[in-house]
């Protein structure tokens, strides 16, 4: 028998999905944790209330193989996985846009200073020019 947990962010709650599989049945649950939980307290609710959980009826498991992946491709798939959908709560990702957007503030100010100042530069080698032909 296997069993696998996993907890994703489902809009605008934290969900558990249990995968029950035993030779070529597969049982599915879900639950529904709110706030996005700890270790802890994901460790201590499959303690106490695991027995009351309500599976679904076995599915003829044929489509999933339990086979070793080379551990360099899982990590890349691991890769993809975070990038594409990203982890952190609502709060987290609210702040890393907020950041994002400050950063590009900061660049095109920072291009706009650097304009001006190649600018100034500028006319001050065509003045020096305009100096050095005018004569002493």
């Amino acid at each position: 028998m296997k069993i696998t947990l996993n907890v994703f962010y489902e809009d605008p709650f934290w969900v558990g999905v249990f995968e029950k599989s035993f030779e070529d049945n597969l049982e599915v649950a879900k639950v529904v944790f709110g706030s996005e939980p700890k270790d802890g307290e994901v460790y201590e609710f499959i303690l106490r209330r695991y027995n009351s959980i309500k599976f679904s009826s076995p599915i003829k498991d044929i489509g999933i193989k339990n086979k070793k992946l080379n551990p360099k491709k899982l990590q890349r798939k691991i890769k993809e996985q975070v990038q594409n959908c990203g982890l952190g709560t609502k709060a987290q990702n609210a702040l890393k846009l907020e950041f994002e957007n400050n950063k590009k503030q900061r660049k095109e100010t920072a291009k706009i200073k650097r304009e001006e100042a190649e600018k100034i530069r500028f006319q001050l080698k065509q003045q020096k020019k305009k100096d050095k032909k005018r004569g002493h």
